[in-house]
């Protein structure tokens, strides 16, 4: 047996066991249930027993796209028209196929022989390809219509090409048009859902979650076992939670993933290609504990999708935190994947992987592309901030700095001033404990100058992070930075300035960010509990270095500055009276 015919008796293998419908018709049936594992049984079958009918090919091969598998799609649609050179559908199949792989004017070109020689009523393929420009990576919608529209023209009475015409018209937000095209198919066949779902959907568009959850649930309570419904439901349950309050997100999230349990029920559906579109469902949901379980039956399963990667990489960074295997998954899935099958979020896991593993020029470059590939739903620029922030709060200073580094270097991103503030307080946190002695160590200008010079790099960063919010005109970041900002600026400068360890030759690195923070506090509003503690040190540092500088009236002015706020305080009181 030849590889070709090998690989095409692997492809086309079916299920061992009796299937009772056989025909094109319940295959068909099967897939607008969504029953696709069901549908490519029938559709195997019906290929085996009718080799010259290329329709089965095209309906086959569709199923492979559904089931991501763009390769096996090629295969079949190619079997299709060696078997059936006629059927046009196959054409379409493969321009399909270029479509998926980024490929356009290839499409084009195939979509063009296919359409050719149409006959008066034949309709099919550009009901098809105007379906395949809906469905593709980067939908054109205006080509959809214009497909769609020669359709119509040749068949009035398939509602399917009115649905289809309503989601291309939602596609360019033109809801008008959409919602006439969903209620003229509804009209044509009463007992269709598409239409319905498709009404629903116009206000998913508009973010009126409320809406579309309380019709799609209707419609569950009238048609109680359309898996499809369900899938909606858990879709839209979840950009609902996006836009919930941080309370509620958790609890509206869990719905999205009980209502796709409740969808694979409801397909009978247990295959691998099942459990990868539901992986796919929690890897956009962001439910890496389910994602987890999923993920480890797929990376047991035969013949898995690469995509696993995918998952395990996740699950590595986000429940794991084991940042080298997350990064070890990305970039296996990045090599065995094609890029047209990776998604926007993909680039920001592999980013984030390398980054925090310590490969910051790989993970920046791929943090970028992360959000030069976002589309209108993702918000990836807040992913990465928000990122950072929950590894600080966890603890994971230094890997929260890494990510920060992004967004810092950008003056452009909203979150240029955060990112700047949370690295300068990493990084003085740091550095400071580099250069403090440790227990037992004799102070000394030597050990100073070495445990200085360990510590410089950090402290430098910090310093010239918190100078950049210093230096910032916006008063609502003054309002929540500057004060802090100035205070720790001046403690990072301090201790490069070395004063516990060779106070005789300080050289006054700290005074310019603790008399700004001085003016500062009369102007700038702040509700920080350490205020009158900034204040303090503030003054007892700038008296310190007048006092080692041989000033001694404006040393004593600054400790009794600091009298007036803490009449307690034992440094500033034993220099007033030794003053």
């Amino acid at each position: 047996m030849t590889n070709s015919k090998l690989f095409l008796s692997l492809l086309l293998a079916g299920t061992i066991g009796s299937v009772s419908a056989q025909s094109l018709k319940d295959a068909k049936e099967a897939m607008t249930a969504e029953q696709y594992d069901k549908a490519k049984d029938m559709l195997q079958r019906l290929v085996e027993k009718k080799a010259k009918d290329g329709e089965n090919y095209f309906y086959l091969g569709k199923i492979h796209l559904i089931n991501d598998k763009v390769d096996s799609a090629a295969y079949v649609f190619n079997q299709g028209l060696t078997n059936a050179p006629k059927e046009q559908l196959n054409n379409v199949g493969l321009g399909i196929v270029d479509l998926m792989n980024g490929n356009q004017s290839a499409a084009e070109t195939k979509f063009s022989t296919a359409v050719a020689g149409l006959g008066k009523k034949d309709y099919l393929p550009l009901l098809y390809i105007g379906e395949g420009y809906i469905d593709a990576p980067k939908p054109d919608y205006t080509k959809a219509i214009e497909y769609l529209t020669q359709a119509k023209a040749k068949n009035e009475k398939d509602p399917s090409i009115l649905v289809a015409l309503g989601d291309a018209y939602a596609g360019l937000g033109e809801s008008s048009q959409a919602f006439v095209n969903y209620r003229d198919a509804e009209y044509m066949d009463q007992s269709l859902l598409a239409p319905k779902i498709g009404q629903a959907l116009i206000s998913r568009r508009a973010q009126a979650y409320d809406v579309v959850l309380e019709q799609l649930t209707a419609l569950t309570q009238e048609h109680p076992d359309y898996a499809p419904l369900y899938r909606e439901l858990a879709e839209t349950y979840y950009l609902s939670s996006l836009k919930a309050p941080e309370d509620q997100y958790r609890e509206i999230n869990q719905k999205g993933v009980e209502n796709y349990k409740k969808y694979l029920s409801l397909t009978g559906d247990n295959s691998v290609e099942a459990k990868t579109r539901y992986a796919d469902f929690l890897v956009y949901s962001g439910n890496y504990e389910e994602l987890k379980t999923v993920a480890q039956e797929l990376a047991d399963a035969p013949g898995v999708d690469a995509k696993v990667y995918r998952y395990l990489g996740y699950i590595a960074y986000n429940q794991d935190k084991d940042y080298a295997k997350a990064a070890e998954y990305m970039n296996t899935l990045f090599s065995k994947v094609q890029p047209e099958r990776l998604i926007p979020r993909d680039y920001l896991y592999a980013g984030l992987s390398n980054v925090s593993a310590g490969d910051e020029t790989k993970g920046f470059e791929l943090l970028k592309q992360a959000i030069e590939k976002q589309t209108e739903e993702d918000n990836l620029e807040t992913e990465i901030a928000e990122t950072a922030f929950a590894k600080y709060q966890d603890g994971e200073v230094e890997t929260a700095v890494k990510i920060f580094r992004l967004p810092a270097s950008d003056p452009e991103s909203d979150y240029y001033f955060d990112a700047n503030y949370f690295i300068g307080l990493g990084q003085y946190s740091k550095g400071s404990k580099i250069v403090s002695p440790a227990e037992g160590e004799e102070v000394t200008p030597e050990l100073g100058a070495t445990k200085i010079a360990a510590g410089k790099p950090i402290l430098d960063e910090a310093v010239k992070a918190f100078g950049v919010v210093v230096g910032t005109t916006k008063d609502d970041v003054k309002k929540k930075y500057l004060i802090n900002s100035l205070y720790y600026k001046g403690l990072s400068e301090l201790a490069l300035d070395g004063v516990m360890y060779d106070p005789e030759n300080a050289k006054g690195l700290f005074v310019d960010s603790f008399t700004q923070l001085l003016e500062a506090v009369k102007t700038v509003q702040s509700e920080d509990p350490n205020l009158n503690s900034y204040i303090t040190d503030a003054n007892n540092y700038l008296g310190y270095f007048h006092y080692l500088k041989g000033d001694n009236a404006k040393a004593k002015t600054y400790f009794q500055e600091t009298i007036k706020i803490d009449p307690a305080n034992e440094f500033a009181g034993q220099f007033v009276d030794q003053l």
